[in-house]
C-alpha cells in the first residue's frame, strides 16, 4: 500500500475543503455574525495539515484498488471531522451532534439534530448546504481531475467514490470525465439558481436551496423547508431533483446529440417510470382520502415524489399524515432511490433492473438447467462478476438493514420509526416517519446512536463495500491491490 502518495491526497482534498469554506467565511465577516472564528480556526488547520502532506515524499505515483478504498473511506471521514469544527467552536455543539450535521451534509442524507436552523447564523446555515454541494458529485471526483497535474492517475478513487455499480466515463480518460461532470454539475447549478431568483426566493435562500437540491441534500435555511414557498417554487424545484436523481451522463449524451443512447438506456426508462407512476398513484390517493382540488394533490404529491426518489428530502407537506397508501409508496422510493451516476443515494434503478432481470434467469433456468442466459444491459452483456456484486450488494444491505432496525428498536422508539431512519440513513434520504418524520429530527437520539446513523450515512453513501472493507482483515487489502 501506498502509505506516502496517500497522505498526500488527503493533504490535497483538506486543502480543497478549506477552500470551499471561504465563502462562509467571508459572510462571517461581512455580516459579523459571530461566526467567523470557527471557520477561521478550521481554514488553519485544514491548510496547515494539507501544506505538511506536501513534503512527503513518495516513491511511486500509481494507486492499487486497496489504495483507492482507503483514500476514499479516509477522505470522507476526515473532510466530516473538519467539517465539523465550526459548528463545535461557534455553536457550541458536542461532537456528535456536529458530526452527524455534518456528515448528513456531506453524503447529501439532510437529515437534522438542529431544531430551530432560522435561528443560526447565515455562514454556518451556508457551509451546510456548501457541504451538499461537494457531496453531491464528491469532492474525490474533483480531486480526481486535479490529480494529474501531479502526475497521478486517479480511476481507483473514481471507481470507489462513484456511486452505482457502472461508472459513468464519458471520456477517454477518468480525469476529463470528473472534469465534464463538474462542468454539467455548475451548469445546472447556475441554472436553478437563477430560476428560484426569478420565482421569488431571495438571493441567499436561493443559494442554500439550489446547492440542496443539485446536491440531492435537503438541508433548508427555513424551518419548515419548503413550505411556505409558492407553487412555481414547489414545481421548478421538483423537475431539477428529477434532473438530479438521472445519470448525468445522459445529460452529455444529449449535448452530443447521442438520442439513441438516451431512448435505449433502460436504467432511464424504468426511472420515469417510476416517478410519473408514483405521482400518479399518491395524487389519485391524496384526491379520494381528503385533497378537494386535483391540482393541489398533484402538486403535492410530484413534490414529495420527486424530493424522496431522489433523495433530496426536502418537505413541501407534511407527508407522515397522508394516506397509508402514499406513505408506503414514498417508503418503497426511499429504498430504491434514483439513477447511478447522479447525486442521489438509494439502491439505484440500476440496481432493480438488473435484479429482476437475474429473477428472470433463474426463473428460466428452472425449465433449461443447461441453457447459457447472459445479462444485458442496454445491448451489452453484463460480466457474471458485476451480476454477482449487483445480488451481493442487496444481501448486505438487507443484513445492515436488519441488524440496525433491531438496534434502532432498543431505544424504545417504534418499529415504523426505527424502520424508516435506518432506511433514510442508508439510502441518504433524510426525514422518514413518526418519529422521525418531516416535522421532526434526530435531536432526541443519544449520541451513541448519533454516531451509529452517521456511520450508516457514510455506508450507504460509499455503498457498503468500500467502509465494511476497512474493517476486514489485512489479507483482504493486499489480495484486492
Amino acid at each position: 500500500m501506498n502509505h506516502y502518495l496517500i497522505a498526500k491526497i488527503i493533504g490535497l482534498i483538506l486543502i480543497i475543503e478549506a477552500v470551499f469554506m471561504l465563502p462562509s467565511l467571508i459572510i462571517a465577516l461581512y455580516m459579523g455574525d459571530g461566526s467567523a472564528r470557527g471557520f477561521i480556526f478550521t481554514i488553519i488547520i485544514l491548510i496547515l495539515v494539507g501544506l505538511a502532506t506536501r513534503f512527503i515524499k513518495t516513491k511511486h505515483k500509481n494507486l492499487a484498488p486497496a489504495d483507492g478504498l482507503v483514500i476514499v473511506s479516509y477522505a470522507w471521514i476526515s473532510v466530516s471531522i473538519f467539517g465539523a469544527l465550526p459548528l463545535m467552536v461557534d455553536m457550541n455543539m458536542s461532537f456528535a451532534d456536529s458530526f452527524f450535521e455534518i456528515v448528513s451534509g456531506f453524503t447529501t442524507t439532510g437529515a437534522t439534530v438542529i431544531s430551530n436552523i432560522e435561528s443560526f447564523p447565515k455562514s454556518l446555515i451556508l457551509w451546510r448546504s456548501v457541504t451538499h454541494w461537494i457531496g453531491g458529485m464528491g469532492i474525490l471526483v474533483f480531486t480526481v481531475s486535479l490529480l494529474p497535474k501531479l502526475g497521478i492517475r486517479g480511476f481507483q478513487i473514481f471507481k470507489k467514490e462513484s456511486p452505482g455499480p457502472v461508472k459513468g466515463k464519458i471520456d477517454s480518460t477518468i480525469a476529463d470525465t470528473a472534469k465534464k461532470l463538474y462542468l454539467i454539475y455548475i451548469v445546472i447549478t447556475f441554472a436553478l439558481f437563477v430560476l428560484l431568483f426569478v420565482a421569488g426566493m431571495n438571493p441567499f435562500d436561493s443559494i442554500v436551496h439550489t446547492l440542496g437540491v443539485v446536491g440531492t441534500g435537503g438541508f433548508s435555511s427555513k424551518n419548515d423547508s419548503i413550505t411556505s414557498y409558492s407553487t412555481p417554487i414547489v414545481f421548478i424545484m421538483s423537475v431539477f431533483m428529477f434532473l438530479c436523481g438521472n445519470n448525468f451522463s445522459i445529460y452529455y449524451s444529449l449535448y452530443k446529440k447521442r438520442f439513441k443512447e438516451i431512448i435505449t438506456n433502460e436504467e432511464l426508462r424504468l426511472y420515469i417510470i417510476l416517478i410519473f407512476g408514483a405521482i400518479f398513484l399518491i395524487s389519485l390517493d391524496l384526491y379520494k382520502n381528503g385533497y378537494s382540488n386535483p391540482f393541489d394533490s398533484f402538486r403535492d404529491a410530484t413534490f414529495q415524489v420527486t424530493s424522496i426518489a431522489s433523495t433530496s428530502g426536502f418537505v413541501s407537506k407534511d407527508f407522515d399524515i397522508w394516506p397509508s397508501f402514499s406513505k408506503y409508496i414514498l417508503f418503497v422510493l426511499m429504498f430504491i432511490g434514483s439513477c447511478a451516476g447522479s447525486t442521489a443515494g438509494g439502491l439505484k434503478v440500476i440496481r432493480i433492473v438488473v435484479l429482476v432481470k437475474s429473477i428472470k434467469r433463474e426463473i428460466r433456468r428452472v425449465v433449461h438447467p443447461r441453457a447459457v442466459l447472459p445479462i444485458s444491459l442496454n445491448g451489452r452483456i453484463l460480466s457474471e462478476e458485476l451480476v454477482q456484486g449487483i445480488n451481493g450488494f442487496f444481501g448486505i444491505y438487507v443484513m445492515v438493514f436488519v441488524f440496525s432496525v433491531g438496534l434502532i428498536t432498543l431505544t424504545g422508539v417504534d418499529l415504523v420509526s426505527s424502520m424508516s431512519s435506518v432506511a433514510t440513513m442508508l439510502s441518504n434520504v433524510g426525514p422518514g416517519f413518526a418519529a422521525v418524520g418531516p416535522t421532526r429530527n434526530f435531536a432526541d437520539f443519544n449520541n451513541f446512536y448519533k454516531l451509529y446513523f452517521s456511520f450508516l450515512m457514510l455506508l450507504g453513501r460509499l455503498e457498503f463495500f468500500t467502509i465494511l472493507a476497512l474493517f476486514s482483515r489485512k489479507k483482504y487489502l493486499k489480495e484486492i491491490k
